[in-house]
């Protein structure tokens, strides 16, 4: 949800790639692990992943990135689309998402849509709601905000509880 409500901007260097005993943020177990989960994304064996791979990459180890984000640095690490990249350049550009601006709270983002509760109840509609993921910040498609909405319970008005929706995603 933060990344669709309030995307951030990071800035890094991809090509700077710090050696694995400065990746201080990291313990040794931390960085085995870690290789094991990029391992998994290694489709030739060769110990490297495609550059399109990279969100999918980070998004397994438990960063959040936008799409904003990954579209960057795939260009700034690819800008042909066809590199492979290994664990050791990886690992920088997982280190700098891990030492980014801390995730919103669930308060920060109950505070960010009662901007659209007009009558201060609580509630926002489903289709302002549904406005609100289309276009604003990091735009959904329609069909991830039916996935989205998907289960969400609404009052007769049409009118969703904003609160309990942010605990219903943030749980996921």
């Amino acid at each position: 949800l933060y990344r669709l409500l309030f995307p951030r901007i990071i800035h890094h260097s991809v090509h700077h790639v710090t050696p694995l005993k400065r990746m201080s943020r990291f313990t040794e177990d931390d960085i085995a692990d870690k290789k094991d989960s990029f391992a998994l994304f290694d489709k030739k064996g060769d110990g490297k992943i495609e550059c399109s791979q990279i969100g999918d990459v980070l998004r397994a180890l438990g960063q959040n990135p936008t799409e904003a984000e990954v579209k960057k640095i795939v260009a700034d690490m690819d800008p042909t689309g066809l590199k492979r990249i290994s664990f050791e350049e990886f690992l920088p550009i997982l280190h700098s998402m891990s030492h980014r601006r801390e995730q919103g709270s669930q308060e920060d983002f109950v505070e960010g849509l009662r901007v659209f509760d007009k009558d201060g109840n609580g509630f926002i509609a489903a289709g302002e709601l549904r406005h609100v993921l289309t276009s604003l910040g990091e735009r959904l498609s329609d069909e991830e905000v039916d996935q989205l909405l998907q289960g969400v319970e609404h009052d007769s008005q049409g009118q969703i509880n904003y609160e309990e929706f942010v605990k219903l995603i943030m749980s996921q």
